[in-house]
């Protein structure tokens, strides 16, 4: 069976992910946005020099902003390459960004990234996540949870093989 077309897409053109994110955050809701970047930007995000962990988006002055991504200078561009972990300016609508402030206005909320990546025509996009930290207690049930579902899957294992033995 083949995977769907537009996921297996995005995948390709993945170039850089926030694990810590996940881990550490809530997900309440998602976002995708554009991203304005220079040219060795985008080359350097090509070839994966990039790298989101301890970064976050801010809204200043009716504009989103992501503040502390990493992307690597660009090798072959010599003098003329980018500041590493400049500000980057976030392309999203009017109407996305007074709802995140908003949000981000209410206590315990904060807007981190997730990935950056390659959409089908080539635009560099980023997907960010209204999230809210989880505590020490809520990461060890997670833990928790995992392990209990793979050692039900692992205890089902057994049943399945002697129900396709029984046929």
């Amino acid at each position: 069976m083949a995977a769907k077309p537009g996921k297996n897409k995005r995948k390709q053109g993945l170039a850089a992910v926030n694990k810590k994110a996940y881990r550490n955050f809530e997900l309440i809701e998602k976002f995708e946005a554009g991203l304005s970047l220079l040219g060795t930007e985008v080359k350097s995000l090509r070839a994966g020099q990039a790298d989101l962990d301890g970064s976050y988006a801010k809204v200043e002055n009716e504009q989103c902003w992501l503040i502390g991504a990493k992307i690597a200078p660009y090798q072959q561009a010599g003098m003329s390459s980018h500041k590493p972990t400049r500000k980057r300016k976030l392309l999203l609508h009017k109407t996305e960004i007074r709802k995140i402030k908003i949000k981000l206005e209410q206590r315990g909320f904060t807007f981190v990234p997730l990935q950056i990546y390659f959409n089908d025509r080539g635009l560099a996009k980023i997907e960010l996540a209204l999230a809210r930290g989880k505590r020490q207690y809520d990461k060890r049930k997670v833990i928790a949870e995992r392990q209990q579902k793979r050692d039900v899957d692992r205890n089902m294992k057994k049943y399945r093989r002697k129900e396709k033995r029984q046929k």
